[in-house]
């Protein structure tokens, strides 16, 4: 899903593709040994959600093609006339809840049976945060080969081969044979953890076979209130899976469909944490050109309907030397036992989603 930009001729790109291209993270002087500097990027026709909240809150106008929903929600929902069944609200969580989810995405979410990308080659890592500030470092453990029982591919990283935190590396652990890796390199290579029903990349289903536990009572209640604006009348959002995205410096979300879910009249939940990034809605080709927007610390989108049918991703985001716009974030993290929270979040954005599945 975090894509590259391969070499392809212009004119071999889809629309959404050379959008994707224009807002991509590339460097000047790449090939030089100084410091690489980010290049200059046209912003001038990003959509700006949070200025547009500021002008409707100062003088009721908004701009051509923007809707404010009618809704009870606590805050202006707004709307694309371009784009129905998608929604965006700024600011929708405070910066305290911002600095909570933060903390559950770092700290609980990738715990085991939840899985991650590092199943495939480590197995269940117990407590990856908190091995990473302090700096331990995961070591390979010899095993029998006659232990290892033939089971279902999805299940053999779980058992062989098996992993553990240590210290430092073992006496024993010496020569090219021994394996091992630092936390905070793994932390920094966390890519996805999956809530609640566990959604297996390589067949794009969900595998409700699969050990696991239900999402976080909180977060089912927060997604339940964020989804209301796009819900269907008298009915109410079942959060039963969830896709917590960990993006670093140029990292990109390639365009996408999520299509795995049964009623796309639900909406999907998607909260964006940390660094401030452009997202892309598309149509529902790749070739329609996608409208980009901003998203920061606390903003919410909402696509359910006809959105569910638009291709979408997220081609950059902004570290604190290129206005990553998390001040507020530095300002609650700023304390000692913080310290690791604050480090993390200044090169990084977290995307939960939250679905229902049935």
């Amino acid at each position: 899903m975090y894509g590259s930009d391969k070499a392809v001729d212009d004119s071999e790109r889809t629309a959404f593709r050379k959008a994707e291209k224009k807002y991509k993270l590339y460097y000047d002087n790449a090939n030089t040994k100084r410091k690489k500097k980010p290049r200059a990027v046209d912003l001038s026709e990003v959509i700006d959600f949070k200025c547009i909240l500021e002008s409707y809150n100062q003088n009721n106008e908004l701009p051509a093609g923007v809707f404010k929903l009618t809704s009870s929600f606590g805050t202006p929902v707004f709307g694309l006339d371009s784009r129905p069944g998608f929604y965006f609200i700024p600011g929708a969580l405070s910066v305290e809840e911002q600095c909570q989810w933060i903390r559950e995405s770092l700290a609980s979410f990738p715990q085991p049976p939840n899985w991650t990308n590092h199943n495939a080659i480590y197995g269940p890592l117990e407590n990856l945060f908190a091995a990473a500030k302090e700096e331990r470092v995961l070591v390979e453990i010899e095993q029998p080969r006659d232990i290892v029982s033939e089971i279902d591919s999805m299940h053999d990283a779980q058992i062989t081969p098996r992993w553990k935190f240590s210290g430092e590396l073992d006496k024993s652990c010496r020569g090219d044979a021994c394996k091992s890796v630092s936390a905070s390199v793994l932390l920094r290579k966390l890519r996805w953890c999956t809530l609640g029903l566990q959604f297996d990349w390589s067949k794009r289903s969900y595998n409700v076979s699969l050990p696991h536990i239900k999402i976080p009572e909180a977060l089912c209640c927060l997604a339940k209130r964020l989804a209301k604006p796009a819900m269907p009348p008298g009915q109410d959002f079942q959060p039963e899976a969830a896709i917590v995205n960990y993006f670093a410096l140029g990292d990109m979300l390639g365009g996408h469909l999520d299509d795995m879910e049964k009623d796309w009249s639900k909406p999907i939940v998607s909260i964006s944490l940390g660094c401030k990034a452009i997202f892309l809605l598309g149509g529902k080709s790749r070739e329609d050109p996608p409208l980009a927007m901003f998203l920061r610390s606390g903003d919410v989108v909402l696509m359910a309907g006809e959105a569910r049918e638009c291709f979408h991703g997220v081609p950059r985001i902004f570290t604190n030397t290129e206005s990553a716009e998390i001040v507020d974030l530095e300002s609650q993290f700023s304390r000692e036992d913080s310290f690791p929270f604050l480090d993390y979040v200044r090169s990084s954005r977290i995307n939960i989603n939250i679905r229902q599945v049935f």
